[in-house]
C-alpha cells in the first residue's frame, strides 16, 4: 500500500493530492467550502484568478479521459497557470523510456505541478515520491487504486443539493470491483460522516474486503434502492474486467440498471448521480439520465471548481516551485 502521509505536510495540510483514504474530515471539508468560494467566478465575464500565474501544470494522462482531462485543464487556466498537455500515445514512455526518466525530463523544463492519471495503481504516488521539493502531484485516476477529484466533486454536488451528509443514505451502484471512483467515493463519505453507505452490485463484481469498507452491500437493487437519498450509477469497466463476470449487458441492465420504476424504489427527491462516461440503456436508462433527478451534467460543471480548490490549496501549503514570499 503506497504511503498515504506523503501529500500532506507536517502540519497535516496538502502537499500533493494522491487519495481520499489517509485524509481527514477537515481536509475534505475545506476543498468543499474553497470550491464553494470558486463557483461564482464561472459567472464572470473574465473567468480567471491569478493564483497560479507564472506556474506551469502538465497533464499527463496515460490512459484516455474526456471529462477529467477537460476540467483540469480548464481549473488550470482559471487559475491562470501556463499548462502542458503530453500527448502520450506518441511520447518517449512508448519508446522505451522510464517513467522516471520522463519525470525528470519534464522537471528540467521547471513544471510546478503535475496531474497524471495512469493505467497502474500507485503511479501518482511513485511521482510523488521522486519528485523535487516544491513540485505537487495530483492523482486523476491510478489503476483500480483511486479518484480522488472525482470523488471530491461528488461530494460536493451531493453537499450542494443535500447538505447534511449525516441524514443521508447513499447508494453506489455496479462494478465495485474494478471502480477506483467507487473506493475514492466510500472514503469520502465515511470521513463525511454520511448516515449509511450502501454498495449494490453482483457478488462477481464486488471486491473481497468490500465489508471492510464500512459499507451495506445489497445484491438486490430494489431491495438496496429503498429510501435512499442519493443514487451513484457506475459504469462496467469492460477494458479491466478478465473472465466471463457478467452474463451479457442486456441481462446487467435487467438485474442492475436504474430505470424509472426502479427510481421510485428511492425517497421522491433522491437525486441521480454518474462519474462518466455514461452506458445508456446498459446501467442507466436515457429516461432517468435526462430526467428531473439527474445531477449529471452538474458533476461536470462542479468539477472545474473543485480541482480548482484542490490545486489554490495545494499552492497555499507548498508554495511550488520558485514562490515569491
Amino acid at each position: 500500500m503506497p504511503d498515504k502521509n506523503l501529500q500532506l505536510d507536517g502540519n497535516g495540510k496538502l502537499l500533493h493530492f494522491l487519495s481520499i483514504e489517509g485524509l481527514n474530515q477537515p481536509i475534505l471539508t475545506e476543498i468543499l467550502d474553497t470550491a464553494e468560494s470558486f463557483t461564482s467566478i464561472t459567472e464572470r465575464n473574465v473567468k480567471k484568478v491569478p493564483i497560479l500565474r507564472g506556474k506551469t501544470v502538465a497533464n499527463l494522462f496515460f490512459e484516455p479521459s474526456t471529462r477529467t482531462r477537460s476540467t483540469f485543464e480548464l481549473a488550470a487556466q482559471r487559475l491562470s497557470a501556463d499548462i502542458l498537455n503530453l500527448n502520450v500515445n506518441t511520447s518517449a514512455t512508448t519508446k522505451g523510456e522510464s517513467l522516471l526518466d520522463t519525470l525528470r525530463n519534464l522537471e528540467a523544463m521547471q513544471i510546478d505541478m503535475f496531474v497524471i492519471r495512469h493505467q497502474d495503481s500507485g503511479s501518482a504516488h511513485f511521482f510523488a515520491q521522486h519528485v523535487s521539493p516544491g513540485v505537487s502531484v495530483l492523482n486523476a485516476g491510478d489503476g483500480q487504486h483511486e479518484h480522488p477529484t472525482q470523488a471530491m466533486l461528488d461530494m460536493f454536488t451531493i453537499r450542494h443539493f443535500k447538505k447534511d451528509f449525516s441524514q443521508l443514505r447513499v447508494a453506489i451502484v455496479g462494478d465495485i470491483l474494478h471502480s477506483r471512483v467507487a473506493r475514492s467515493q466510500i472514503h469520502a463519505l465515511n470521513l463525511l460522516n454520511t448516515a449509511e453507505v450502501r454498495v449494490i452490485a453482483p457478488r462477481t463484481l464486488l471486491p473481497v474486503e468490500t465489508e471492510a469498507l464500512g459499507v451495506s452491500i445489497y445484491n438486490n437493487l430494489e431491495d438496496g434502492l429503498k429510501d435512499v437519498d442519493v443514487i451513484i450509477m457506475l459504469r462496467l469497466q469492460k477494458e479491466r474486467m478478465r473472465g466471463a463476470l457478467l452474463p451479457s449487458e442486456k441481462e446487467y441492465f435487467r438485474l442492475y440498471g436504474l430505470s424509472q420504476e426502479r427510481l421510485k424504489c428511492a425517497k421522491p427527491d433522491a437525486i441521480v448521480m454518474h462519474p462518466g462516461p455514461a452506458n445508456r440503456g446498459v446501467e442507466i436508462e436515457s429516461s432517468v439520465m435526462d430526467g428531473s433527478q439527474s445531477v449529471i451534467l452538474n458533476q461536470v460543471s462542479f468539477g472545474i471548481s473543485v480541482r480548482m480548490a484542490i490545486m489554490s490549496m495545494i499552492v497555499g501549503q507548498s508554495g511550488l516551485r520558485g514562490d515569491e514570499s
